[in-house]
């Protein structure tokens, strides 16, 4: 198996697990802050990435592939924490005024955002394949989650969103291969931990601990849809180019809706199913060639 094709398979992985969260993340909003449910989520997965990062150390005298200067591994991290936590807060905000799945389509407006970004701001030329899967997906993307209706303030802040996200896919597209894959993921991590912390002092200062219900839900946000999604994220996008992630994370709303008929049997019309087979075949379409294609940055390999 091709390196690219391990990295698609990583961000197909990736997208299961923020699919499987959807009931997890909901019942934890009734029990805890906002603020509060992201630092513990991000704590959580902080501690469950040390123990790799120590099994995983060099040798006395040798020195970790991929390694970089220490100072330029925490300020990539914090960069990308800065997105993270942005896309987080944006979202959080945007749930307040508007229902799950409006957030969800606006959100996923970043399968769009993302190539628009590289081709205006970096003058990179997209494959034909790319072009052709981006209505699909949005036209997937709107059978699946668009609700119609009036425009409200939290659609603006869902759109922010998407605009934040799709930063954070560019910029690990960029940073990804310049850093060992576990150092930099705990970089990533432990700045969003940090972040949240703030957050937590400046608006809930008198929630910050969860009650013991919320201890289950957290302790599988933060092992494995943090820990490992952004580790997963951080290794998968090495080859495969932001704009091709960007379709692949499109599947979550897809893989969301089948979690969600197998844990607690929700149905899906027949235009919701018509949806996520769009984004599926958007998906198939954008990674019909076998090698990476020329936008993708070269990545220095661990």
């Amino acid at each position: 198996m091709s390196a690219r094709a391990r990295g698609v398979l990583l961000l197909i992985l990736v997208t299961c697990l923020w699919g499987s969260t959807f009931a997890v993340v909901k019942t934890l909003s009734e029990l805890l802050p906002p603020a509060t449910l992201i630092f513990w989520r991000f704590l959580i997965g902080t501690l469950a990435l040390l123990p790799l990062l120590w099994l995983r150390r060099p040798a006395s005298g040798q020195v970790a592939a991929g390694a970089g200067p220490r100072g330029a591994l925490w300020r990539d991290g914090l960069v990308l924490g800065a997105w993270l936590i942005a896309g987080y807060g944006t979202q959080t905000i945007a749930l307040h005024t508007t229902s799950a799945n409006r957030a969800a389509f606006f959100t996923a407006l970043s399968v769009v955002l993302v190539p628009l970004w590289l081709v205006i701001a970096q003058r990179r030329r997209m494959p034909g394949a790319l072009w052709g899967a981006l209505p699909l997906a949005v036209a997937g993307l709107a059978l699946l989650s668009w609700e119609g209706g009036a425009l409200v303030a939290g659609d603006g802040w869902a759109l922010a969103c998407a605009v934040t996200y799709a930063g954070f896919i560019v910029t690990l597209e960029r940073m990804a291969g310049r850093h060992g894959a576990l150092p930099f993921t705990l970089a990533q991590v432990l700045s969003v931990t940090a972040l949240a912390f703030v957050w937590v002092l400046v608006s809930a200062p008198g929630a910050a601990l969860p009650p013991a219900a919320a201890w289950g839900p957290l302790l599988y946000l933060g092992i494995a849809a943090t820990a490992l999604t952004t580790l997963f994220q951080t290794i998968g996008q090495r080859w495969v180019s932001a704009a091709e992630a960007s379709l692949i994370y499109a599947l979550e709303p897809v893989t969301a809706t089948l979690f969600s008929f197998v844990l607690i049997r929700e149905q899906v019309g027949a235009r919701g199913a018509l949806g996520g087979a769009l984004v599926v075949v958007a998906t198939v379409l954008s990674q019909r060639a076998d090698r990476p294609h020329a936008e993708t940055p070269a990545v220095q390999v661990e």
